[in-house]
């Protein structure tokens, strides 16, 4: 394809065999319709079964098709970030590939994006998930939503458009993928919503655990420091020295009363807590002033990437 295409949709999978000749049919039907020029990448992460194969298929009647394959399985953030840095589509469309997501939102999100918005993720109102999906993910949500200050109803939903400078900017792996609107929330980036239709799974089983949630909250303060803390070490860990520091003072000085009264505070718990606190508050003070001169070092050669409006007039 000479000419940059409107569209690219990223289809990370695996194992999904069964859905993905519909999956694509319903795409091209999608795109035919409004008169879209597309490319589909879809990103094979190391599938086990025939997913491949189907997809070779496919690609040999529609050369719209990119494939990208995975020789072992490295996640969606892995495949997300892999299709991110090839994409050639002005807008682009992830989606899973287990039909679940429904292909007819691809204009309303491509719609959204022309307003000015430069992320817009799907909200799944009614989710057709067992309630053992759907209960821990909405505390999920209301959690990501407090601690980023950035308030979605669905921050996990698969289906999701970007603008070509948003997946440009971003740099996605671990489990990361989960927070891509808070990320590019924190870089100042236009991040909306629209209520999306949720189908049952059709084909085969999630290739999810409850364990992506405890996964979820650990990678949700990666995000928290990398967005708020990574320039400015010494307010977080500053902060926590300095709140150890404060405990620990109190009760030393509650103790020192005591002894004063002829109180006996040599074999209390509490007096080596209260030293304690007093230690690990000055190393974390400490941890904070070494982070923070070595971020000092890093932000001398770091060059910023501007906005220009045109309309200012310049000297």
């Amino acid at each position: 394809m000479s000419d940059r295409p409107k569209v690219s949709i990223v289809i990370p999978l695996y194992n999904e065999e069964e859905s993905l000749r519909e999956l694509h049919t319903r795409i091209a039907d999608v795109c035919d319709k409004e008169n879209l020029s597309r490319e589909i990448l879809f990103v094979d992460d190391g599938s086990t079964d025939k997913s491949l194969r189907v997809l070779r298929e496919l690609r040999e009647k529609d050369s719209t098709i990119r494939i990208f394959s995975f020789r072992r399985n490295n996640g969606k953030s892995a495949a997300l970030q892999t299709a991110f840095s090839r994409v050639r589509g002005d807008f682009i469309i992830t989606m899973d590939a287990d039909l679940q997501d429904d292909p007819q939102e691809i204009p309303a999100l491509i719609a959204k994006l022309e307003e000015g918005n430069d992320l817009v993720s799907g909200w799944k109102r009614k989710r057709h998930d067992p309630i053992s999906k759907t209960l821990p993910s909405k505390f999920f949500n209301f959690v990501t939503g407090f601690l980023s200050g950035l308030r979605l109803h669905d921050f996990n939903c698969g289906l999701k458009g970007y603008r070509r400078e948003v997946v440009e900017n971003l740099d996605v792996y671990g489990e990361l993928h989960r927070f891509l609107p808070v990320l590019a929330h924190k870089q100042g980036f236009r991040v909306s919503e629209i209520p999306v239709q949720h189908h049952a799974r059709k084909y085969g089983k999630t290739k999810f655990g409850i364990e992506r949630f405890l996964s979820g909250f650990l990678d949700l303060i990666t995000v928290i420091y990398l967005t708020g803390y990574l320039r400015k070490p010494l307010h977080l860990f500053g902060s926590l020295g300095l709140m150890a520091i404060l405990l620990g003072l109190a009760i030393n000085v509650y103790l020192v009363v005591g002894w004063i009264q002829r109180i006996w505070i040599g074999n209390r718990p509490l007096l080596f807590l209260g030293v304690l606190l007093m230690v690990v508050g000055v190393q974390f003070f400490s941890f904070g002033l070494l982070a923070e001169m070595l971020t000092r070092q890093e932000e001398k050669s770091r060059e910023y990437s501007l906005k220009l409006d045109t309309d200012v007039e310049k000297d």
